[in-house]
């Protein structure tokens, strides 16, 4: 296996990273690691092919994760439409192996792999060791997975769970919901807990007069078409001071807390709660209010047994690359 060379890949609804890796090397240096937003493509072989071309590196096998439901190694990226096939993949570049990974399932992988650096702790907990862990990632839409022990190793589980109904946990999200079941054929927790999200719940908190609308702010989101990167960085940028920025990230972190607090209680996962994604390193000061752990927490008659699982950040910016990579290398190991 020492002679492979595997590309790896994160692919998902807006931006898509690759890079190169070899066992020698190990899962944290990747080669000509690269991130193309998905927009300048029209397809994803176009895109996979101007990477190949910035590179004469010669690879031997494939593992890429990907937002989407993996149907006998073939994903259609949710949000986005591109057709990815593993098996059309192995034949066009004459590889070892093409195998094709859910993104929660590659970040899965590398939650057994990530270091103490690349983690964040939100509570430290008591983990159970060989006990299942949740995965939960809110980027442009929001992932789900899980890990189980199999009396050898840890193997990762996909999920649809961000698709799932919204429950609000108290009143503002009561008439959260009735606010978006006028607007949205129906409300899942990924149209109230990502990027895609955002903007739902900044036009509820504007729309029902929790806090102001700048003028000023009103006229950079009309000019942009994507509103969320605003929202965020303005909530961060303490010299705006805007409430309904704040109010809004919130809100976000309050819903994401709430539903890692359930995926855990449906897996039972003493192993630990991971939260993932590109949204949650840029919040940790909103991650480790209290509300958040609360609703993390308090799921009675289960308050006890939640209160014990420790919670952790995902920080480290290619952890889906590194799950890939992981996956591709015990794969190539079988060979």
């Amino acid at each position: 296996m020492n002679e492979y060379t595997l590309l790896a890949g994160d692919i998902g609804a807006t931006n898509t990273k690759l890079a190169f890796y070899t066992a020698e090397e190990g899962l944290f240096k990747p080669l000509f690691e690269k991130t193309l937003k998905n927009d300048d493509f029209e397809s994803f072989d176009d895109l996979l092919d101007v990477y190949l071309e910035s590179t004469d590196t010669s690879f031997q096998a494939i593992c890429f994760g990907i937002a989407g439901v993996n149907i006998l190694n073939r994903i259609q990226v949710t949000n986005l439409g591109w057709d990815i096939d593993g098996t059309e993949l192995q034949k066009k570049f004459s590889l070892k192996g093409a195998w094709l990974l859910n993104d929660l399932q590659a970040l899965s992988y590398a939650v057994v792999n990530l270091r103490d650096e690349d983690l964040s702790i939100i509570r430290t907990g008591k983990k159970v060791d060989c006990a299942p862990i949740a995965v939960i990632a809110p980027g442009t839409g929001l992932g789900e997975g899980f890990l189980t022990w199999d009396g050898e190793m840890y193997q990762a589980q996909s999920t649809e769970g961000g698709h799932v109904d919204f429950g609000p946990t108290n009143d503002r999200q009561v008439h959260l919901l009735n606010y978006l079941q006028k607007k949205l054929p129906r409300v899942s927790y990924e149209n109230v807990c990502s990027g895609i999200g955002i903007p739902n719940l900044y036009d509820f908190l504007r729309d029902q007069d929790y806090a102001k609308e700048p003028e000023w702010l009103r006229e950079k989101i009309n000019q942009v078409s994507d509103s969320a990167p605003v929202i965020f960085n303005t909530a961060l940028d303490e010299e705006k001071d805007c409430e309904l920025c704040r109010l809004t990230v919130e809100l976000f972190a309050e819903i994401l807390g709430a539903e890692a607090g359930n995926l855990a209680l449906k897996t039972l996962a003493q192993g630990g709660i991971y939260i993932g994604g590109g949204i949650p390193p840029r919040i940790l000061p909103w991650l480790k209010q209290d509300t958040v752990i609360k609703a993390i927490t308090e799921k009675d008659p289960h308050t006890e047994l939640m209160s014990s699982i420790p919670v952790m950040v995902i920080t480290n910016p290619i952890a889906n690359l590194i799950g890939a990579a992981y996956f591709g290398f015990m794969k190539l190991s079988l060979l």
